[in-house]
């Protein structure tokens, strides 16, 4: 039994991964002034944030029928099997709406749609996840109940350097922003329960880094109690790589780890969206083996290296 493994590019592997790894990824639409555009086709993280800080009218949709059946129908005919893993049901209607697809009888035992309520590096665990278990002969059901049994195994923290586009997707009112940007206030979010929601606020970058960090040590030492192995550290950022690797030394030492086994990503554009440029997002997931987060980590190293 061959399982093909899809998700969104809301995980945002590298293309070169995605290839190496046989994923399939159906791509995640951003409506930029009423017409519909790519990461990737259309523009890359610069050309994006060049348009976001202009004042372009943005927000994001998502995927068409069309185009997961596409990517289905391009790994069914490779595989037995479709374990598809998209962004988590609080962010989106894809899951719901992917549900009802693989109940057409030309999907029903052939295609499984998970919903672990993740999204960006943690769903990116969950995908690790998947592979593992499916080089280890498990099922597409398999897979999908233990994805969901673990759904909750995880944590991210996301800081916003503006409450702008929170304003503009709704969730910070425009008093409250104000009174924010005179204060310098940096709102830390949380995704529990595959919902984003306030974590914390802090005066400056300096105190909410801190905080984050203290969040996720704290994690370990309540949440994931207890084990020590099979826990995996991520991060990812909008627009400024240079300051997410100097807050990843800090977070790596604050951990008692290596920097480099931490993956310090770009989170997905379908996010970047909604938190503008100069965010910082740091994760913590249980995984069932690290092995290929650690091979992504040793190419990521050897990028790092080469642009240094």
């Amino acid at each position: 039994m061959k399982v093909a493994i899809a998700t969104d590019d809301n995980a945002h592997f590298p293309d070169e991964e995605t290839k190496r790894l046989g994923l399939f990824v159906v791509p995640m639409p951003i409506i930029v002034d009423g017409q519909e555009r790519y990461e990737g086709p259309d523009f890359n993280q610069d050309q994006f944030f060049a348009l976001q800080t202009s004042g372009h009218d943005m927000h994001t949709s998502q995927p068409t029928p069309g185009n997961v059946m596409g990517i289905w129908d391009r790994a069914l005919a490779e595989a037995d099997q479709v374990l598809y893993v998209p962004m988590s049901s609080g962010l989106t209607q894809a899951v719901n709406t992917a549900k009802m697809l693989a109940a057409d009888d030309k999907y029903v035992g052939k295609v499984f749609v998970v919903d672990n309520h993740r999204i960006s590096v943690t769903l990116r665990d969950s995908i690790y996840d998947a592979l593992a278990l499916a080089k280890a002969g498990q099922d597409a059901k398999g897979i999908q109940d233990y994805l969901e049994k673990t759904s909750h195994e995880s944590k991210i923290y996301i800081m916003v350097d503006t409450l702008k586009y929170l304003v503009k997707g709704g969730r910070v009112t425009p008093s409250g922003a104000a009174l924010g940007g005179l204060l310098h206030i940096k709102p830390i979010l949380k995704i529990e329960g595959g919902k984003l929601d306030a974590k914390a606020k802090a005066v400056g970058t300096k105190m909410a880094e801190h905080m984050m960090i203290n969040f996720i040590a704290e994690d370990v030492a309540n949440f994931f109690k207890g084990i020590k192995d099979h826990l995996s550290f991520g991060m990812a950022y909008t627009a400024d790589r240079a300051k997410a690797l100097d807050f990843r030394n800090q977070f790596a030492q604050s951990l008692g780890i290596d920097p480099t086994s931490i993956l310090a990503d770009p989170l997905s554009l379908s996010i970047a969206v909604h938190i503008g440029p100069g965010a910082l997002a740091v994760t913590v997931s249980r995984v069932v083996d690290e092995t290929l987060i650690k091979e992504a980590e040793r190419r990521q190293l050897e990028e790092d290296n080469k642009k240094a």
